[in-house]
């Protein structure tokens, strides 16, 4: 048995069957080419691969420094070979997602449940996104070779109300000085010259390609093919309300007896000091329905009720921004969410739902002159789309930055599934008392 395992063709096959299998599911039958090369290793040993590796005589053992560089380049091609065909360490940063996704949540994303996303820019610092560490404008990705989107087989694709891991589809123009916010928001509060122009205030003005846009965790709400609408804060999919999700909370108005409420009883509702609006007896809280159901056995507390946007309360924040669609974060659409080979007619009605997608994302000319829509110098009056298209929400309700402000998500920019919690930290406690034991492999749902 022993001699069978240290057999040079026992080898060659293990090694090579897996790189085999790889390319298979790689469906780039180039790389075949690699099987010579671990012919050669195993079998053949006509070339010295390890020629780099210099002997010291007279013993002829390699030197602590060739051990290590050794070790760290093997650590990084296995890492970077994990992180882009398997799964990927991720940190929840804001509260968008709460309380089904905490802040200081550190999670583990799947690349394999809708297919891992081959990079666009395959050259880049390993480890890190897209700026250098140390510094928040050296980009640490070069754009010389630029690949067209493609994504090998995976194990399903994504559903309803599953909690997905995507690029922020505004996140293509980024103001270096203001990049927690979107370019686009800042145009529209500012206008594009001043954005532009105001290096001082705004930064310069710099373009991220797909796979080095921002990383966002939001729940997918409705799927290609869809219809979505928000009726006094209840979401319908196909007309059906969507179904309960324990993690949902929303802003309630909460009157007291008293003028404030005490730690204990924020303990005891798993609120924070931050999450708390108002003061002297009024405030606003968000709330899950498990903490409603709490709440109803504090005898301090005298009335709650939902905090809702009217419906007649035009947000211009929200998408698509434009006059024709008098929406808000309560009150939105109906919208058809695009699906790809769909065929539909265009107007000058519906082109702000859509313009984004023809233009940007699915990469057209498109212009409107003298009241008609041109799509890459033709009169269009249909538009059929070349990619699946997602609609995505933070559980959050309230207070989620989301596809009710900047829209839909094309599939290009749907990164993997959030599979499990490996670790949680409570940045608001100390020492042993930050880490939420009872989250620890806590699967996402």
């Amino acid at each position: 048995m022993n001699k069978l395992l240290d057999s040079k063709w026992f080898k060659f096959g293990l090694v090579g069957g897996l790189y085999l299998l790889w390319v298979i599911w790689l469906n780039n039958y180039w790389w075949l080419i690699g099987l010579m090369v671990i012919f050669d290793i195993y079998v053949s040993e006509k070339v010295h691969w390890s020629f780099w590796k210099k002997k010291n005589p007279p013993d002829g053992k390699q030197t602590k420094v060739i051990e290590w560089v050794d070790a760290i380049i093997f650590a990084v091609i296995a890492a970077t070979f994990i992180r882009m065909f398997f799964i990927e360490a991720y940190t929840i940063p804001t509260s968008s997602m709460e309380k089904s996704m905490m802040v200081g949540d550190y999670l583990f994303v799947s690349k394999t449940a809708y297919g891992p996303k081959m990079p666009n820019t395959p050259i880049s610092f390993p480890f890190v996104h897209h700026t250098m560490p140390l510094s928040t404008t050296m980009k640490s990705f070069s754009t010389i070779i630029q690949n067209p989107y493609r994504r090998i087989a995976g194990f399903g694709k994504v559903k309803n109300d599953d909690v997905v891991v995507f690029n922020f589809p505004e996140g293509d123009t980024v103001a270096l000085n203001m990049q927690e916010r979107s370019y686009y928001e800042l145009v529209r509060s500012y206008g594009r010259d001043k954005v532009n122009s105001d290096k001082r205030a705004f930064g310069d003005i710099i373009y991220r390609p797909v796979d080095k846009r921002e990383n966002y965790i939001k729940r997918c709400i409705a799927i290609a093919g869809d219809s979505l609408k928000i009726v006094k804060g209840q979401v319908y999919v196909n007309g059906k309300p969507q179904k309960e999700i324990p993690g949902i909370q929303y802003k309630y108005l909460v009157n007291i007896n008293g003028t404030t409420i005490n730690t204990t009883a924020l303990d005891k509702l798993d609120i924070t000091q931050d999450e708390i609006e108002g003061s002297d007896s009024r405030y606003i809280l968000p709330l899950t329905a498990e903490q409603i159901k709490k709440m109803d056995a504090l005898k301090f507390i005298l009335s709650k009720e939902r905090a809702l946007y009217p419906t007649d309360y035009n947000d211009p924040a929200i998408f698509p921004s434009d006059p024709k669609f008098s929406w808000n974060l309560d009150n939105f659409g109906p919208i058809w969410i695009p699906k790809k080979g769909v065929t539909i007619n265009l107007s000058l009605n519906n082109l702000p739902l859509y313009k984004r997608i023809i233009d940007v994302y699915e990469e057209n000319d498109l212009q409107v002159k003298e009241g008609a829509i041109y799509i890459n110098g033709a009169p269009a009056s249909t538009y059929t789309f070349k990619m699946d298209y997602f609609w995505m929400m933070g559980d959050n309700r309230n207070n989620s930055a989301d596809s009710r402000y900047w829209g839909f998500v094309p599939e290009d920019h749907v990164v993997g599934k959030a599979s499990f919690v490996w670790l949680s930290l409570d940045k608001n406690k100390s020492f042993l008392s930050k880490i939420r034991w009872n989250r620890f492999f806590m699967s996402v749902k």
